[in-house]
């Protein structure tokens, strides 16, 4: 059964989205954005804050589901830039000591509000 999930402590959706869907057992949450959940302002200038801003984001949709990040089987990593990989890798490697997930990570054109990542994450209950 398709159950919707959603919580103040991530920013809200700014389209015609859910923050996460769960159904049998996996969690698919929709890319992320270094928005702060209170003010709906880009949170940092720097590819390092906002990475971090962003994971806090998943994080919080990811406990409102009852799931942690070693559930996450899946990330995928929107970058404006590709110069901004290896600092993206920094804050991304600490929510995931080991054990990570598989991930795709690539630059795209433009991000929503002219930010510099977006992520989403598919977790599951094994």
């Amino acid at each position: 059964m398709k159950q919707i999930i959603s919580t103040g402590k991530a920013p809200a959706a700014i389209g015609p989205y859910s923050q996460a869907v769960e159904v049998n057992g996996t969690l698919y949450i929709s890319g992320q954005v270094p928005l702060d959940p209170e003010t709906m302002k880009v949170v940092g200038d720097s590819i390092q804050s906002q990475t971090m801003q962003v994971m806090k984001n998943i994080g919080a949709i990811l406990e409102q589901a009852g799931y942690t990040f070693t559930d996450v089987v899946k990330s995928t990593c929107y970058l404006s830039d590709m110069k901004n990989f290896k600092e993206m890798n920094e804050v991304y490697g600490q929510f995931y000591p080991k054990n990570p997930p598989a991930r795709a990570a690539f630059a795209v054109k433009e991000l929503p509000l002219g930010v510099l990542i977006e992520i989403e994450s598919v977790a599951a209950k094994g």
